[in-house]
């Protein structure tokens, strides 16, 4: 399974013209995590997930968006 989370967090932050650290103050924490959600260092557990979702305003399904590979 591969998803698109990485490149997803980093389109929608730039939609709603929020820099790395404006988002990451929004989710209480460093500009770092953004930085490694958007590099795929690491991925966001379920709960970020749907606080991101909720942020850009859009779907979880929309911010996972995952394929069969």
């Amino acid at each position: 399974m591969k998803t698109k989370i990485a490149e997803n967090i980093k389109f929608y932050r730039k939609q709603i013209n929020l820099t790395q650290a404006e988002l990451a103050e929004k989710l209480c924490g460093k500009k770092s995590l953004i930085s490694n959600y958007e590099n795929g260092y690491s991925t966001p557990d379920i709960l970020t997930l749907c606080k991101l979702a909720d942020i850009f305003e859009i779907s979880l399904d929309e911010l996972v968006e995952w394929t069969k590979e």
